[in-house]
């Protein structure tokens, strides 16, 4: 992890934090929004011309810029997403994803340096989690991504390489940075947050009451199956993680996404979609408004799961829709390029080989919960 214990992280302070840094260094208050704007733009600590040179200077030997560089990018010559390969300042490297829609470009940024979720069907936590990402390590993505790309990011999409609420702290100080007028100024309404069911830290980003949209990765509608697909579910089953989403949404009023990615033979059927909708009229009956995002797998080399077929995706959705259920097939984006999250950083890991070891896998997680 870098090392912070000597240098000031400056890229994951507020502006009423920088107001008092740049106080103890005889600065001007005003001095905190001409930082964050600039670091907003990319701007390096040399390279912001608003500062005297005396002050750039001293910024250099005090303070750390943890924003990551861009060490590959891939781009679909199909849809013009990007894939990117972002590296910190340690060495370690995660994923970010730059998609382009109508109604603006979002940016699928990663939480953790791997993940210890252990997801069956996942790249991702392949090799477990080596570290949480800092706030400024996963703002730097935004800032990164926009700069390379020349345009601004509309929307953030924190489905990436990671778990969100397995490192919920930096992540509601990112929410805070990246939501700021002084900087990118990107509107909570247009975050999704994407869990694979923390049902506990579930409760605490309810008491945040933000109004970001809660995205639940539920991949199966019985406790069997979902145990058998993501470890996590033996800690949080399905009654505790959809009671907590039921008092999520009747404090917040927020709609939650439910995420299900859809893979042959194992939770594909009519049958299974049946069970999926009875489930979560239980949980969220009437007119609440809850939305099934349904996915076909992008596989991965290192697993054995597959994704039904067109044909089939849709059958499943359109089963969904004729139980009154409100459900869409996503749309594949990137289909040529490293689609699946944490492909393209075990690619480099094969490469180069990796010096870190897996510091803790799910199957320990009840027992690390004040970590």
């Amino acid at each position: 992890m870098p090392d912070t214990t000597e240098k000031t992280d400056l890229c994951s302070l507020t502006v009423p934090e920088l107001e008092a840094y740049f106080a103890s260094l005889g600065e001007p208050k005003y001095r905190a929004k001409q930082f964050f704007s600039a670091i907003a733009r990319g701007e390096r600590f040399s390279g912001i011309t608003t500062f005297p040179l005396s002050l750039r200077a001293r910024l250099e030997e005090t303070a750390q810029y943890l924003v990551p560089e861009i060490a590959e990018k891939q781009v679909s010559a199909l849809d013009g997403t990007t894939k990117y390969l972002m590296r910190m300042a340690d060495g370690e490297e995660v994923e970010s994803v730059l998609m382009l829609y109508e109604h603006g470009a979002s940016l699928c940024v990663s939480s953790q340096v791997g993940c210890r979720m252990g997801c069956r069907f996942c790249a991702s936590t392949i090799g477990g989690r080596i570290r949480d990402l800092l706030p400024s390590e996963i703002y730097g993505q935004v800032i990164a991504a926009g700069r390379d790309a020349g345009r601004r990011i509309d929307g953030i999409v924190m489905m990436g390489i990671g778990e969100p609420l397995d490192n919920l702290a930096n992540v509601l100080r990112f929410l805070t940075l990246v939501s700021a007028p002084e900087g990118l100024n990107i509107g909570l309404r247009h975050i999704s947050l994407s869990t694979c069911g923390l049902a506990d830290r579930i409760e605490e980003l309810k008491r945040a009451d933000l109004p970001i949209t809660l995205s639940i990765s539920l991949h199966a509608s019985t406790d069997e199956r979902r145990s058998a697909v993501m470890p996590v579910n033996d800690r949080y089953p399905l009654d505790t993680l959809l009671s907590a989403c039921r008092d999520y949404f009747a404090a917040t009023g927020r709609r939650i996404s439910f995420e299900y990615t859809l893979l042959r033979g194992e939770n594909d059927s009519e049958e299974d979609a049946r069970r999926l909708a009875r489930l979560l009229r239980r949980y969220f009956p009437g007119s609440t408004p809850v939305h099934i995002n349904l996915i076909r797998l992008n596989p991965v080399r290192e697993r054995d799961y597959r994704s039904p077929d067109d044909a089939a995706a849709k059958a499943f959705c359109e089963a969904l829709c004729r139980m009154g259920m409100n459900a869409t097939l996503r749309r594949r984006l990137g289909p040529d390029i490293n689609a699946a999250c944490g492909q393209l950083r075990r690619s480099r890991i094969k490469e180069t080989g990796s010096p870190h070891t897996t510091e803790r896998t799910v199957t320990d997680y009840a027992n690390i919960r004040n970590d």
